[in-house]
């Protein structure tokens, strides 16, 4: 039988190098650059905003987020629809 990704991982996936904001069951957000997300939903992000469940906010150069602690994830799917389209306007310039 073959595996195949689910569309919100797929999504997840597309979300890398773009501003995504992470819940974690606890309730702390992490909101910043995504480096990179796994399949599991461990992900890397970057230049950080960190709320605490108090409300307390702090600036995080780097952090990895483990897939199960995540209760979820939100990005900006204009940012990822405005860049899908730019690659393909770029790639259909190059073969006219």
């Amino acid at each position: 039988m073959s595996r195949s990704l689910g569309i919100p991982v797929k999504l997840l996936h597309e979300a890398a190098g773009h501003v995504v904001t992470v819940e974690l069951k606890s309730g702390e957000l992490y909101r910043g650059n995504m480096i990179e997300c796994e399949d599991n939903w461990n992900c890397q992000l970057e230049n950080i905003t960190f709320t605490a469940k108090d409300g307390k906010v702090s600036q995080l150069e780097h952090v990895f987020i483990r897939g199960s602690k995540v209760r979820y994830q939100n990005c900006s799917i204009h940012e990822m629809i405005y860049s899908l389209l730019d690659s393909l306007f770029e790639t259909d310039l190059k073969y006219h």
